[in-house]
C-alpha cells in the first residue's frame, strides 16, 4: 500500500506540473527526516526552478493549489525554500493498512512478472562427504530467506540445491572407507546413524592417511584419481560406493536442513549431468564458438582452457586461462556448471528425468534410464528461468565470473547479465568457542589483530567446525531450559516444541542479521543469547502482543478493531510515536524490495528488530489494558494490530515460527 500511495503520488504531481507549468518532470517523493515535516515530501519545485527560472517557493505554492492529492493525504504544506510536504489522514491511512490485502507487495514490472519471470534460487550445495557444519547454515539460511522474498514480492521461484557427487571430497571418503577402512559396500550400507558424522571425521582421517608416508603418497593420490574417474562414469566398484555414500549423506543433509525450516523444489545431481552428456553438448559450442582452445605447451599441456585476458573482470591477471577439462580428461567444477547454467535458462536444448524422492519429499534428477514417476506424482517443469541466482561465498567469485563469461562467449549476453551471484563472507570460529572446541584461534590472513579478535576458520579436511546438528542440539536444550524455568507446568511434548522454535529463531536470525560482505565470528554464547539483537527477542514481542490481546479478552474488553471504526476515531489519538510506529509497518514491502534488489537481506532483520524495538517501547508508554477511554485505547489497539501484522509478515520471511508462548 506504500508503494502504491508514493507511486500515485508522484503521477498526480507529474500531471500537475504538466498541466499548470507545460513542463515534463518525474518527480521524487521521498520521507522527511524528520515528523514536523510530514509523511512524504517532494523536492520537486526546487528542481524545476532551475527550468523555469523562478523562485521554488512560488512554483511550490502554485503546484500545491493545482494538485489533486490522493486520499489518503490529510494536508499538503510548502516548507522552507521550497519543498511539497504532505500530511496523511492518521486514521484513514491505519484504517487502510488494516484492510484485507493491504500487506500485498507492489506490482511488479511486465518483464519480471510476464511468462521469464522465473526465478531459479540455488543454494546450500554441500559435497555429500561430511555433515554439514554452521559455515553451510549461512548459505542455506541466506537462500532460503532470498527465495521467500522473491516469493513475497510476486516472482515464482523455484529453489535447487546442488549435489557434487562427483568430486573430489566424495572421492576422498570413499577411498577412506575401501582402501584406508577396507569396508564392504555392505558394511558401509550397514553403518548406523548419524552416518554424516562418521564420514566427518573419516574426510579428516584419509586427508591424513595420504601425507602419513612419503613413499606410498603417489600411490595413495592415484587411488582419488581412479575413483574420481569411476564416479564420473558411473561405473565400477568404486562408483558404486560413491552413490551409495552420496545418497545416505544427502539424506542426512535434508534432515538438517528440515530442523531450520528449509526445503527444496528440485537436488540436481552432478553425475546425471555427466551421464546425460550436458558438459559434451555444452563442451562443443564453447569448441565451436572459439571460446576455448586446447593447450599443447606449458603448464596446461593437453588441457582444454577458457583464455579470459581480453575480459574487463579478469584483466592485469597473472594467469587468466582457466582450465575447463583436464589433460586426463576429467572436467573441472567451473566447467560442469557452465553447462549447468545454459540449463537453467533453457538454453542447452535438453533436460534431465525427474524421480521423486519419496522418503526425502523432494524432486531430484535422474539420467533418462530412471524411473521418472516414482510414487505417481508428475515433476513440475524445472528449469528455464529469466533469472538465476546462485548463493555462493564470496571466495568462488572468480568462478561465478568464468560461468557467465562462458555464457557471453555462446552470445547469450542477456542470460549472463542474468546470472547473479549472491556472494557472502564465511563464517568463523571466535577465538572463545575455538578455545571450548580444543582449537587454537589464529588472528585472519594479513592481520595483527587483537587477541579478542582473532578467529579459527573451519576446515572440513581437518576436521574443525561445529557441526550444524550438534549446534541445534546445543539451541534445543539451552531453550527447554530457559522455558523449563518460567513455565513448570508445561508437559513434555509442549516443551518439544517450544525449544525447537526456539532454537530455529535464534540461530536463522544470526545468521542473516550480519551484513553479507562481513566474515562472521560465530560465538556459541552469542548465538545462544535469548535477548537483545536475537530471534527470541521477536518471538517475545509478538507473544506478548498476542497475551495483551489475550487479557484484553479475559477482561471483556474488544481486542480487535476493525478497519471500519479505526475511520471514525480523531487525529490526535494517533500521537507521534503511535505513527511512527504504524508509518514503520507500512514501509515494510518496499523495504523488503529494497532487500532483494541490493541481495542484502540484513535489512529485513534489522526491520523486524526495529520495528519490535519500537513496539517494546510503546507498550510500556502507552498500556493498553490500564486505559480508561475507549477511543485511546483503540488507537492503542489498532497500533497493536498492525505491528503484529508487520513483525508476523517479517518472521516468516525471516523463517521465524511463532511460538505460543514464551
Amino acid at each position: 500500500m506504500w508503494t502504491e500511495l508514493r507511486d500515485e503520488l508522484a503521477r498526480e504531481l507529474a500531471r500537475a506540473i504538466q498541466e499548470r507549468f507545460a513542463v515534463t518532470h518525474q518527480p521524487v517523493v521521498e520521507v522527511p527526516p524528520r515528523r514536523e515535516l510530514g509523511d512524504l515530501a517532494t523536492p520537486a519545485p526546487m528542481q524545476l526552478a532551475r527550468t523555469l527560472k523562478r523562485n521554488p517557493r512560488a512554483i511550490a505554492d502554485e503546484l500545491a493549489a493545482a494538485l489533486r492529492p490522493p486520499r489518503l493525504v490529510r494536508e499538503v504544506k510548502v516548507l522552507g525554500a521550497g519543498y511539497l510536504n504532505l500530511f496523511l489522514d492518521r486514521p484513514a491511512f491505519a484504517a487502510a493498512l488494516l484492510a484485507p490485502g493491504a500487506a500485498a507487495a507492489p506490482a511488479l514490472p511486465p518483464d519480471a512478472a510476464g511468462r521469464h519471470g522465473k526465478v531459479i534460487v540455488e543454494h546450500t550445495n554441500i559435497n555429500p562427504n561430511k555433515a554439514a557444519h554452521v559455515g553451510h547454515l549461512r548459505n542455506a539460511v541466506l537462500g532460503d530467506v532470498l527465495a521467500g522474498c522473491l516469493g513475497r514480492l510476486g516472482y515464482p521461484v523455484e529453489v535447487q540445491n546442488y549435489i557434487d557427487d562427483t568430486g573430489v571430497q566424495l572421492a576422498d571418503v570413499v577411498v577412506g572407507f575401501l582402501d584406508l577402512r577396507r569396508a564392504t559396500l555392505a558394511e558401509v550400507a550397514a553403518l548406523p546413524e548419524p552416518f554424516d558424522f562418521l564420514c566427518w571425521d573419516l574426510y579428516a582421517e584419509v586427508r591424513r592417511w595420504y601425507d602419513a608416508d612419503a613413499d606410498a603418497q603417489l600411490e595413495r593420490r592415484q587411488l582419488v584419481r581412479d575413483t574420481l574417474h569411476q564416479l564420473e562414469t558411473g561405473r565400477g566398484e568404486r562408483a558404486e560406493m560413491g552413490r551409495l555414500v552420496a545418497r545416505r549423506i544427502v539424506r542426512r543433509h535434508l534432515a538438517t536442513m528440515r530442523r531450520l525450516g528449509i526445503s527444496y523444489d528440485l537436488l540436481t545431481r552432478e553425475s546425471d549431468i555427466l551421464a546425460l552428456h550436458f558438459f559434451d553438448r555444452a563442451f562443443q559450442r564453447l569448441k565451436d564458438s572459439g571460446a576455448v582452445r586446447h593447450e599443447t605447451t606449458g603448464k596446461n599441456a593437453g588441457c582444454w582452457v577458457m583464455p579470459l585476458g581480453h575480459g574487463d573482470e579478469f584483466a592485469g591477471m597473472e594467469d587468466p586461462d582457466k582450465v575447463i577439462v583436464r589433460s586426463d580428461g576429467t572436467v573441472t567444477y567451473v566447467g560442469k556448471d557452465i553447462a549447468y547454467q545454459l540449463w537453467k535458462f533453457g538454453l542447452l536444448g535438453q533436460d534431465f528425468a525427474y524421480v521423486y524422492w519419496q522418503e526425502a519429499g523432494v524432486w531430484q534428477t535422474a539420467p533418462e534410464a530412471a524411473e521418472a514417476a516414482e510414487g505417481g506424482a508428475r515433476h513440475p517443469p524445472f528449469g528455464g528461468a529469466y533469472r538465476v541466482i546462485n548463493v555462493i561465498d564470496a571466495r568462488q567469485s572468480y568462478l561465478q565470473k568464468i560461468v557467465r563469461a562462458g555464457l557471453e562467449a555462446l552470445g547469450h549476453t542477456a542470460e549472463a547479465e542474468r546470472s547473479v551471484h549472491f556472494a557472502y563472507e564465511m563464517v568463523a570460529l571466535s577465538a572463545e568457542t575455538a578455545r571450548q572446541l580444543g582449537y587454537r584461534p589464529e588472528a585472519p590472513a594479513g592481520e595483527a589483530a587483537a587477541d579478542g579478535d582473532k578467529v579459527l576458520e573451519m576446515s572440513g579436511r581437518k576436521g574443525i567446525g561445529v557441526k550444524a546438528d550438534d549446534l541445534m542440539d546445543r539451541l534445543e536444550a539451552k531453550s527447554r531450559d530457559e522455558i523449563a524455568k518460567r513455565n513448570r507446568e508445561l508437559a513434555d511434548a509442549e516443551l518439544d516444541v517450544l525449544s525447537r522454535e526456539i532454537a530455529v529463531a535464534a540461530l536463522r536470525f544470526f545468521m542473516v542479521k550480519a551484513t553479507t560482505n562481513r566474515v562472521i565470528a560465530f560465538d556459541f554464547d552469542e548465538v545462544l543469547s535469548f535477548e537483545g539483537e536475537s530471534g527470541p527477542y521477536l518471538q517475545y514481542s509478538l507473544v506478548r502482543a498476542r497475551n495483551i490481546q489475550r487479557r484484553l479478552r479475559e477482561a471483556g474488553l474488544p481486542d480487535e478493531v476493525t478497519a471500519a471504526s479505526v475511520a471514525e476515531l480523531a487525529a490526535g489519538h494517533f500521537g507521534d510515536d503511535l505513527w511512527d510506529l504504524i508509518l514503520e509497518v507500512a514501509q515494510i514491502p518496499e523495504l523488503v524490495e529494497r532487500a532483494v534488489a541490493a541481495l542484502e537481506l540484513s535489512l529485513v532483520a534489522r526491520q523486524a528488530l526495529d520495528v519490535a524495538q519500537r513496539f517494546n517501547t510503546f507498550f510500556v508508554r502507552h498500556p493498553i489494558l490500564k486505559e480508561k477511554d475507549p477511543a485511546v485505547r483503540a488507537a492503542r489497539l489498532v497500533t497493536l494490530q498492525i505491528f503484529r501484522r508487520g513483525l508476523e509478515d517479517l518472521a516468516k520471511l525471516l523463517g521465524i515460527p511463532i511460538p505460543e508462548r514464551m
